[in-house]
C-alpha cells in the first residue's frame, strides 16, 4: 500500500487500467478456449449471454478508459452520447403518439445537452434540481401544446421516466469524475471504479443466491428470481466489496462499507424496475438479437448504474458536507 500511495496520480490511475484489462484478457483467452468445445443447448445458450456480457464490459472499459485519459469535456460528451443512445432505446420501446414529438424533441436536444452542460461546468446544485423540478414541469406543459388527450398522464409519466433513468441518472456518474473531494484531486477514475465495481458485484451475488436458495419472489409477476434474502446477500456483498476497496476511495474502512451498501441495493433496485418496464412493453431485453433500437440491450447494462449513481453521488456530497 505505501508503494502504491508513492505512486502520482496517472500512475496510479495507469496502473488501475493496466490490472483492469489485464483481467479481462485473462477472462477472454479462457472464453475463447472454452468456446471451441460442443455443448447441450441450454448450457449453449448461457455461455452465449456470458461472452455477450464479456464484450458489453470490454466496451464499458474501453470507453470508461478513453473517457479518463481524453479530459473532462470529452469524458462528459461520451456519457452525453451513452445517455442518448438509452433514451432512443427506451423511446423506442415504449407507445408514443404524435402529440408527444414536441416533449420528444426538448428531452433529447434540449435536456440532454444542457443537462451535462451542467455536469461539466460543475454547478452540482443546480444539477440536482434541473431534471426532477425544472424539467418535469416542462414536459406536460409542452405535450398539452400537441393537443392530444388521450392516455396524456400515461405518455407524459413515460417520457419523464425515461429522462430521469436515461439522462439523469446516467449523468452521474461523470459528475463523480469532477467532485473535488479534499485530498483526493483528480482521482475520480477510482470513484467510478468503485460504484461500477460494488454494483456488479450486487447483480452476482443477487443471481447467484437467488438460483441457489429457495425463492420467495417478492413480486412473481414482475420477477420469479427477486426476492429480499437474495438483494440482501447481494447488498451485503456489495458491502464488503465496497469495504475492501476502501483504500481507492477518500473513505475510510466503515464508510465505504456503507457506501458500497447503498450504491448495491439501490442497483439491484434498478435491475428490478426494469424488468418491470420490460413486462410493460412485452419484451424479454431492451436490446440482442430481437432488438428494433439499433443498440445491443444498453438498458439492461446501465439501468443498475442509472440508479445506483444518483444514490451514491449525493451521499458523498452529504458526507463531505458539499
Amino acid at each position: 500500500m505505501g508503494s502504491l500511495r508513492s505512486l502520482s496520480v496517472s500512475q496510479q490511475v495507469g496502473l488501475l487500467f493496466v490490472v483492469l484489462f489485464g483481467l479481462l484478457t485473462i477472462v477472454s483467452i479462457v472464453a475463447y478456449t472454452r468456446s471451441l468445445r460442443e455443448r447441450e443447448p441450454q448450457l449453449q445458450e448461457r455461455f452465449d449471454r456470458f461472452l455477450h456480457d464479456l464484450r458489453a464490459v470490454w466496451l464499458g472499459s474501453v470507453l470508461f478508459w478513453v473517457s479518463w485519459a481524453s479530459g473532462t469535456f470529452i469524458s462528459t460528451l461520451l456519457f452525453g452520447v451513452l445517455s442518448f443512445v438509452a433514451l432512443r432505446e427506451f423511446v423506442t420501446l415504449t407507445q408514443t403518439r404524435r402529440g408527444d414529438h414536441r416533449s420528444l424533441l426538448l428531452a433529447f436536444f434540449v435536456v440532454l445537452p444542457v443537462q451535462y452542460l451542467i455536469v461539466g461546468t460543475q454547478h452540482f446544485d443546480l444539477f440536482s434540481v434541473f431534471i426532477p423540478v425544472y424539467v418535469f414541469l416542462a414536459i406536460p406543459v409542452v405535450s398539452a401544446f400537441g393537443n392530444d388527450p388521450q392516455r396524456f398522464l400515461e405518455r407524459t409519466a413515460k417520457i419523464q421516466w425515461g429522462v430521469m433513468v436515461c439522462v439523469y441518472g446516467m449523468s452521474h456518474a461523470p459528475a463523480l469524475l469532477l467532485l473535488d473531494l479534499p485530498r483526493y484531486e483528480d482521482r475520480g477514475a477510482f470513484m467510478v471504479l468503485y460504484l461500477v465495481v460494488v454494483v456488479a458485484a450486487a447483480q452476482i451475488a443477487q443471481e447467484a443466491a437467488s438460483r441457489w436458495l429457495r425463492r420467495r419472489p417478492v413480486a412473481r409477476a414482475i420477477s420469479r428470481s427477486f426476492s429480499w434474502r437474495a438483494w440482501w446477500i447481494g447488498a451485503l456483498t456489495a458491502a464488503i466489496v465496497g469495504a475492501a476497496l476502501y483504500w481507492a476511495t477518500p473513505f475510510k474502512p466503515i464508510p465505504a462499507l456503507v457506501m458500497g451498501f447503498l450504491a448495491g441495493g439501490s442497483g439491484s433496485f434498478g435491475e428490478f424496475v426494469m424488468r418491470a418496464l420490460k413486462k410493460d412493453a412485452g419484451v424479454r431485453s431492451w436490446g440482442g438479437k430481437a432488438s428494433v433500437t439499433g443498440a445491443v440491450g444498453l438498458l439492461d447494462r446501465v439501468a443498475p448504474l442509472c440508479f445506483a449513481a444518483p444514490v451514491f453521488f449525493h451521499s458523498v456530497r452529504w458526507y463531505f458536507g458539499f
